[in-house]
């Protein structure tokens, strides 16, 4: 082999070993050359290494490598880190690189890329400069001279992964020695999370006396930065908005709405809700005749679809927190639903050996606690599931799983409770003795 061949293997070995130093290469090099080193490595190793470039660099890259090299790199990247990367690039470049994706990746990615109004996440700037521990302060400054941005008050650290570190404020860079590195002079920064709401960065700003705070998620990771500007004008809006509100305009309802607002927010949904009631009445009509023969039936009743309704809404809550903090995606919804069906399972065992204990002893009827406890259990891994499936599955429609989801909720656990506890009763009731 001769010696250029040795020569390239081993950079391409180093490369495809040690990502994280390779990274660090990279990120003082051209943008050109590390798309050309990427291109020659495995996509796997070329994502990790991708991903380890300060953010910046990242987002460059990805924003100017050839359509086909990204489309096949891309969709290696995690949803939420594709989301953090694209929404650092220019808008309208953004978008034509989305453009090329498969519609269903485009469309998550663009989701995350959104936050609702009134939070952090809304108000902030995306593109924002970051800089790792062991920059200098040299290396900070030609940076900064390069982005020619003089809203930047404060220098941000953050590790590989964009776990925010610190903070420097540019004071304290200006009058440092050129070789001084970052960790050096960094402090611990105040931060939120990207789905607080408003009043929180309000008070923050203001109780800190800050010109900007960063904004991160759960992980830490630092997604953008809020300016004070920002939350000035979106303070002004909001106090117009509220204006608009006095006379029953541009919000949704509140305390003091009028009457005929409030009645059309509401009364669709206890319409549904009312024939959702009807369907359930209706099962309960089809054991008329075994109600009638097992009269004690009816008594335990609402004790099925009570806990079955307790159970489908613990999952509902955890659920709609998940999809609202942006912690779980819709593509995820089997392992969610595995995990409530798995909880519902436990949990419906060890409440059914209570419940099954109590029949027994009121109604003095074994076969009666057999049949209430093994309906439990059931209708308990069915509520579980049904909790995490049901608000997953009204977000991938576009539909608002915080509206509405309870209702759907509500008319299944009742359908399976009293269908698999009257059920088993009429099927098992002669061979139990319940009769």
């Amino acid at each position: 082999m001769k010696s250029p061949e040795i020569k390239q293997n081993l950079i391409d070995n180093f490369l495809y070993r040690f990502p994280g130093e390779a990274a660090e290469i990279f990120n003082s090099i051209t943008t050109s050359e590390i798309i050309e080193y990427l291109q020659k490595l495995p996509l796997d190793s070329a994502k990790e290494i991708l991903l380890r470039l300060n953010s910046d660099d990242s987002s460059q890259v990805l924003a100017v490598m050839d359509n086909s090299f990204f489309l096949e790199l891309f969709p290696k990247i995690d949803p939420y880190t594709g989301a953090f990367l694209m929404s650092r690039i220019e808008e309208k470049v953004a978008a034509q690189r989305l453009s090329l994706l498969p519609d269903g990746l485009s469309k998550e990615i663009k989701e995350l890329m959104t936050y609702p109004p009134e939070s952090a996440g809304f108000l902030m700037d995306t593109r924002i400069v970051t800089f790792n521990p062991t920059n200098t302060v040299a290396e900070v400054l030609d940076k900064l001279r390069i982005q020619k941005d003089r809203r930047i008050f404060n220098i941000y650290v953050v590790d590989q992964t964009e776990r925010l570190l610190g903070k420097v404020p540019l004071q304290d860079v200006a009058i440092s020695l050129p070789d001084e590195v970052l960790k050096n002079l960094m402090e611990k920064p105040a931060s939120i999370h990207v789905m607080s709401p408003e009043d929180e960065v309000v008070d923050l700003l203001k109780d800190g006396k800050l010109v900007s705070l960063p904004v991160v998620d759960l992980d830490n990771k630092m997604l953008g930065i809020i300016r004070h500007d920002a939350l000035i004008k979106a303070a002004r809006q909001d106090a117009t908005e509220d204006a608009l509100a006095i006379f029953g305009a541009g919000r949704e309802e509140r305390a003091l709405s009028k009457i005929s607002f409030a009645v059309r927010k509401r009364l669709p949904w206890l319409e549904v809700n009312l024939a959702t009631a009807f369907l359930a009445a209706s099962i309960v009509g089809i054991f008329e005749d075994t109600i009638a023969r097992i009269t004690v039936l009816a008594v335990f009743l609402p004790v099925v679809a009570g806990q079955s309704g307790n159970t489908g809404s613990q999952a509902l809550a955890v659920t709609i927190r998940g999809l609202a903090l942006r912690e779980i995606r819709t593509s995820q919804w089997l392992r969610v639903a595995r995990k409530e069906a798995a909880v519902g399972l436990i949990n419906g065992i060890a409440v059914s050996l209570t419940t099954s204990i109590i029949v027994y002893f009121w109604a003095s009827s074994y076969g009666l606690a057999i049949v209430i406890g093994t309906s439990m259990v059931f209708s308990m891994i069915i509520a579980g599931f049904s909790g995490a499936v049901i608000p997953i599955f009204l977000k991938s429609i576009g539909q608002d799983p915080a509206q509405s989801s309870s209702i759907v909720l509500t008319t299944v656990t009742d359908i399976v409770g009293f269908l698999s506890f009257l059920g088993l009763a009429t099927v098992l009731g002669t061979a139990l003795g319940i009769v």
